[in-house]
């Protein structure tokens, strides 16, 4: 082996030793959990363990509270993901305004939720829509509206959730987005505004073409979070109304450590990797066809 390349691998090494024992290692297992019916009992007597090989995937694609689940999961990407980012590209644009002022402090506020603990936002929050007593019902009634049963509702269960995730998670894209539009020539838009282009003709042929590869990054990492929805249903509902809020995690979750199925669980954790991994992929080759990647 040549010395160059002896020097890379002893540079690699540690890390390529800390992924394999606390990445790859876990994965395979997990993997290889998910092909059998480990349970409690199996935990007790090895014996009493039994290789299924894929049916408890097959059986999972039988199981309604799975589809459920996922049909909860896609809702809270579909509504959640284009909401987050919208937020977070309207407040990227106002910091980066030429007129505004303390950004630095805007920036931190707004970015404020991002580094709070996910349990103690969401346990503010839902003492904030709590049926009787919560501040929202308070000023609904102040304006002379009835108050809503936000999270005793199965119809806005979900958009509560979705809310307090937008929240919590906009601060972050919006500092990518932020960072994306000061990369942006200040001479592009100064030579538009001189052929006459008007703020929204700017916006839609300099700013958002710009910003094409910066948009992608957010869209894949605000989708592969949200498909990981797990704390807010089970903080601020525990699943319900009537498991309108359960998603695959939270499924996962019940399945592992509720009921002990941990065979049936990981197999929920790898189909869920499965599809962010396919959706991710399908962003990547749109993308591509469009020049952004």
């Amino acid at each position: 082996m040549r010395p160059q390349r002896l020097t890379g691998w002893l540079f690699a090494g540690p890390a390529l030793a800390v992924m394999t024992v606390f990445f790859f290692i876990p994965v395979l297992g997990g993997l290889a959990l998910s092909l059998t019916d480990f349970d409690p009992y199996a935990l007790a007597d090895w014996h009493n363990l039994r290789f299924v090989g894929l049916g408890n995937y097959l059986v999972l694609l039988e199981r309604p509270a799975f589809w459920s689940a996922l049909g909860n999961t896609l809702y809270f990407v579909v509504a959640g993901v284009p909401l987050t980012m919208g937020l977070a590209l309207a407040a990227a644009l106002l910091l980066n305004h030429r007129l505004a002022r303390w950004q630095g402090a805007f920036r931190t506020a707004l970015f404020a939720p991002v580094v709070t603990t996910v349990v103690a936002a969401a346990v503010v929050w839902r003492y904030l829509f709590n049926t009787r007593a919560g501040m929202i019902n308070v000023a609904l009634q102040a304006v002379g509206l009835q108050p809503v049963d936000w999270l005793g509702n199965p119809r806005w269960a979900m958009p509560t959730l979705i809310l307090f995730a937008a929240w919590k998670n906009f601060g972050y894209d919006m500092v990518l987005f932020l960072a994306g539009l000061q990369a942006i020539d200040p001479f592009l838009y100064e030579a538009a505004r001189l052929d006459g282009a008007s703020a929204p003709r700017r916006f839609w042929h300099i700013t958002l073409p710009m910003l094409a590869p910066t948009t992608l990054i957010v869209g894949l990492l605000t989708v592969a979070g949200y498909f990981q929805l797990f704390a807010e249903p089970y903080v601020i509902t525990e699943g319900g109304p009537l498991q309108s809020t359960v998603s695959v995690l939270y499924l996962m979750y019940d399945d592992g450590f509720k009921w002990w199925h941990l065979g049936m669980a990981s197999a929920i954790a790898f189909l869920l990797f499965a599809l962010i991994y396919a959706v991710s992929f399908m962003l990547l080759r749109l993308a591509r066809k469009r020049g952004a990647a």
